[in-house]
This record gives structure tokens, sequence and C-alpha cells, in this order.
């Protein structure tokens, strides 16, 4: 560990090879750093902080700080964060609560400045979230999501795998797997295609994912009877079942469809974010 004069370091704290803590820096006793870590100026890491390999926290982040729940009584919780995971300035992660007695962010995600993750959140891996993303309590975002600069996610809500939302969103219902959203209220505008292709989905799947998504949000039908018009048309796929067990499971209902303009399906699909 190379620990530079300055730092405030618990003894108790379990600290990795090749680990470098800047001047200013605050490391609790109930702490485990993973190897070949950073941690810059002035981060103050707390209790129950759990940081896989070659993380790296900027100045200014606080990671496992006591939740911002009433409910919380000082039970013995963690903050996680994955391997080679970036906390980039002034980012706030809170532990967990008696809920889940975590929150955790998981491998290769990019979280930026001024971005809160409140209690029990639980966030995939690959994922990113812009300036000043706020995350509310016992939100889940799944893998390889990209939620922009400013959006405010709402507790509970549960955002799916491979979902790109626009900055500045209010995300008040869950929104589906391999979709783009936008717009006020928060509504579908199309099949995140462009993240698909990065991440090496063929394109007939990319096409069966769109034609699923017309059935559930541009052909006029309730959720409940798209689901079925699915699961009779449509043959079995990793994610056609995906999509349907998230509709179907979800707690606060899905984000509705764009209507606004009634644009064509085909414009709906290509709407730019």
């Amino acid at each position: 560990m190379v620990q530079y004069p300055l730092t405030n370091i618990h003894p108790d704290a379990k600290i990795g090879n090749n680990v470098k803590i800047e001047p200013f820096a605050t490391v609790y006793g109930d702490v485990e750093i993973g190897d070949d870590c950073w941690i810059g100026p002035n981060a103050v890491i707390m209790d129950g902080a759990r940081l896989g390999k070659g993380v790296q926290i900027f100045p200014g982040a606080v990671i496992s700080s006591i939740p911002q729940d009433l409910k919380f009584v000082g039970e013995k919780t963690t903050a996680i964060i994955g391997d080679y995971s970036v906390i980039r300035e002034y980012a706030t992660i809170s532990r967990g609560t008696a809920d889940r007695f975590k929150t955790e962010v998981g491998k290769n995600c990019l979280v930026m400045a001024y971005v809160h993750i409140a209690h029990d959140c639980l966030v995939g891996n690959n994922c990113i979230l812009a300036n000043a993303v706020q995350l509310a309590g016992h939100v889940v975002v799944e893998d390889y999501v990209v939620i922009g600069g400013t959006t405010a996610v709402h507790q509970f809500v549960k955002i799916g795998a491979h979902c790109m939302i626009s900055g500045g969103s209010l995300v008040r219902k869950d929104v589906p797997p391999f979709t783009k959203a936008a717009r006020e209220p928060l509504s579908y505008v199309g099949v995140n295609s462009v993240g698909l292709r990065r991440r090496q989905f063929p394109n007939e799947k990319i096409e069966e994912i769109q034609d699923l998504y017309r059935v559930i949000y541009l052909e006029g039908n309730t959720y409940s009877k798209a689901c079925d018009i699915i699961e009779l048309k449509f043959s079995p796929s990793t994610e056609r079942d995906e999509i349907l067990n998230f509709i179907r499971n979800s707690e606060r209902g899905i984000m509705k469809g764009y209507s606004n303009g009634a644009p064509g399906k085909q414009e709906a699909e290509n709407t730019v974010i």
C-alpha cells in the first residue's frame, strides 16, 4: 500500500496490495479495499465499504455513508463496489438497511460526479450513471444501463438491462429491458438498437426485440394482452422471456408508450434521444 502523508486510515481497515491512498483521504475501520485501488484526496470510505479490485474513488466521494432513511437504526450493513468501477468526484453511495442489508454497484461501472446512490440500491455490471443522477432507495438497475445526467429515479423502480434513459428524466415507473426512454412523462421511444449492436447483438436478434415491443407499445394492446399475444406468436428465446418476466413481475407498472403526435411505428423506434 502506498499511503501518502496526511491520510487518516483506521488500523483495522483491510487494504490489499498496490493500493494508493492520497492525502486527506479518510478510511474507517470496517472497510475492505481490494488490490490495485486508488483512493483520491478528500475521499471518505466509511464503515461497511467493500471495494473490489482496481476501484477508483475520486476526490470528495463518500462511500458507505449512513442511509438517509428514518427507519435505519444502526444495523450492520454494507456498500459494495465491484471490480474496476470508477466513482467520480463528490458521488455519494449509502450503505444498506434491514431491507437488503447492502447497497451494491457492479463491476466496470462509471458513476460520474455528484451521483447519489441511496440505500439498498442494486446497480448491475457495465452501467454508466452520468453526472448528478439520483437513485432513491431500493432501486434496481440491471446490467449495461446508461442513465443520462440529472435523471431522478423514484424509490423501488426497476430498470431493465441494456436500457438507455435520456438526461433530465423523471423515472417513476419500471423501464423494460432493451428500450430507450425519454420525454415527460417518461415514455418508450424505441429499442436501444445502437447499444445492442455495440454489445454484439446480431441484427436478427435486434429485429426480434423490435417486433416484441411493437406488440407491447405500438399496437394498442393492454400490457396483459400484449404478453399473451407474444407468448402465442413468438417462439421462446432469452430476450422474449426476459421481457415477459419483467413486465409480468413489475410492481410499479411499466413506463407508458409514446403517443403525442401519434408517430408511425418506424418513427417511434428510431426516435433520437
